[in-house]
């Protein structure tokens, strides 16, 4: 994009100046969950999450982790007991706890609008002003890009009607494919959340009703209110719902934003599937949903006084690169990073959508 001029931006003197009118602002979802981190600074540029794997655990399985004890030859629950069993003078062999590391490298995120002293001096309206409000909207449109990107690369994958891959996807959202997926994170002892982070700058927790969440894009909505045990979230009888929350089914509480695209064109033919909504009507959209619970996965967070390093600088100051001061500049740098820490505790479903008529 080019530094902003007058050129660039027709001025409304000589016809009736309005207000400034509302324009669509990107709204944060992903980015009030997970496991919130404060970075601080001279720490190096790499995290490093540890978790001991439980008893009977291995490296294969412990994203899964009580997989090995849910699955397994025999009476396993007698199994269990008689491992314990001690002889009378005997002392037990001792065991040894494993650990197993989650990394993941912190990247720089940047954002920068330009303006001339001419724009600054003359034009009619406060452009500075709306480009400090457009870095703000910027920064959180693409923190969730970043979440969005990094969570559906879970390997806990799911996909609808006989899909077994983006590909073949060929089916919507349905009960049944809810409940699987519930089964699933029950099984992995995955916990409902139960706190969200605060709707502000700093760090800090809400609590909120608990359940397993589901972020997706808002096209989904009228197929989530067709799901049979739906309840709207106006109706609930106590607690706060979360923010864009439309509703839950049993154990999930679903949250829609419009910025978390599809992939477009990206399932199987429109004619396999019964008529899901499609761009190019031959193949059906995909539209990715994230379904996660307590502590399944952590982020750097864009919170408090250091995590942000902003710049404005008006016109008038002058360097060697604008000896006369004509330049100013209004961006952003900060750092930002996302790491999955048990994909036994979230998974990524992959539904098309009805078409409405």
């Amino acid at each position: 994009m080019a530094m902003q001029t007058m050129t660039m931006t027709p001025a409304r003197i000589g016809r009736f100046k309005g207000e400034i009118l509302s324009h669509a602002v990107p709204q944060e979802v992903l980015g009030r969950t997970g496991r919130q981190i404060p970075m601080p600074k001279n720490n190096s540029d790499t995290y490093v999450a540890r978790r001991w794997l439980p008893y009977g655990a291995t490296a294969a399985n412990a994203s899964s982790m009580n997989q090995f004890f849910q699955n397994g030859p025999g009476d396993r629950g007698n199994n269990m007991a008689m491992a314990h069993q001690i002889q009378e003078g005997v002392t037990p062999p001792p065991d040894s706890i494993v650990p197993q590391d989650t990394t993941v490298v912190i990247q720089q995120f940047g954002c920068l609008y330009g303006y001339t002293d001419k724009t600054y001096n003359l034009y009619e309206d406060d452009i500075p002003k709306a480009m400090i409000e457009q870095v703000g909207e910027r920064i959180t449109l693409v923190n969730e890009m970043i979440i969005y990107g990094a969570l559906r690369a879970c390997t806990n994958v799911y996909y609808g009607g006989a899909g077994t891959s983006i590909a073949t996807v060929n089916g919507g959202l349905t009960l049944g494919l809810i409940r699987r997926i519930a089964k699933n994170l029950q099984a992995n002892h995955g916990k409902p959340v139960n706190m969200v982070l605060r709707a502000s700058q700093n760090f800090g927790t809400d609590p909120v009703a608990e359940g397993y969440t589901v972020y997706c894009h808002t096209d989904l909505e009228p197929d989530i209110r067709d799901i049979p045990n739906f309840v709207p979230a106006e109706a609930y009888a106590s607690g706060s719902p979360i923010a864009n929350e439309i509703g839950k089914v049993e154990r999930f509480r679903f949250i829609t934003s419009a910025d978390l695209p599809s992939i477009q064109d990206g399932g199987a033919s429109v004619a396999s599937s019964g008529g899901l909504a499609s761009t190019s009507s031959t193949n059906i959209d995909v539209y990715p949903f994230i379904v996660t619970a307590q502590d399944a996965w952590g982020q750097i967070a864009v919170r408090g006084l250091n995590s942000l390093d902003p710049t404005h600088i008006p016109p008038g100051d002058k360097s060697k690169s604008d000896p006369l001061g004509q330049r100013g500049y209004v961006g952003s740098a900060w750092w930002k990073a996302v790491m999955i820490e048990n994909p036994g505790w979230m998974a990524v479903g992959n539904v098309g959508s009805k078409v409405l008529v």
